[in-house]
């Protein structure tokens, strides 16, 4: 895990050592943004570990609430069994605070569909992350939701301790939108 944070950490200030201006780029209402982000899981002293990848379009209505969709895939990689598969379409919301240009956290939340070729479940959950602006309009973002599955809305309560933690890395590009108002 420290390897992944080293990782992100240098391909941020990569970015923002080799951007020739300052990224001034925070969403602006109507624009629209898409983001490929992954992660890998491997428990130590365990014998299966997962990867997840995940697509996402999101738009903005304002320059802090965000609505979209997200399209992940999970493989589950385990030794001596029948390895599987969950793939998941969640809507989801979340508001932006702009801390500044660059730096832009979110919170929000989603509510969906997981499935595969054996079985399907809601899941819903809380989300927060970071947008780590390293350009005008390309983002580097560090995201962590927790899933909840449930089959019928009343059994939410009695799974709450038995969902996913999920934390990804990822890249985003944003475009459209209202004009940025200059800087003086």
């Amino acid at each position: 895990m420290r390897n992944v944070v080293r990782l992100f950490a240098t391909a941020i200030l990569t970015g923002w050592l080799l951007s020739d201006a300052p990224a001034i780029a925070a969403p602006t209402d109507g624009a629209s943004e898409w983001q490929l982000s992954g992660g890998l899981f491997h428990a130590q002293g365990s014998d299966s570990g997962s990867l997840n990848l995940d697509l996402g379009y999101g738009y903005y209505l304002t320059p802090g609430w965000q609505i979209g969709i997200r399209q992940g895939l999970n493989y589950n990689f385990i030794d001596d069994s029948r390895d599987f598969w969950l793939a998941s379409t969640t809507p989801f919301f979340n508001y932006h605070f702009h801390v500044t240009d660059i730096i832009v956290p979110y919170l929000g939340g989603f509510m969906g569909l997981v499935w595969n070729d054996r079985d399907a479940t809601g899941t819903l959950g809380p989300q927060a992350g970071a947008k780590f602006f390293v350009h005008d309009r390309t983002f580097l973002n560090i995201g962590y939701r927790y899933e909840w599955f449930f089959s019928r809305i009343e059994a939410i309560d009695n799974n709450s301790s038995r969902g996913n933690h999920v934390v990804n890395l990822g890249v985003g590009f944003t475009w459209g939108g209202a004009p940025s108002k200059p800087r003086p």
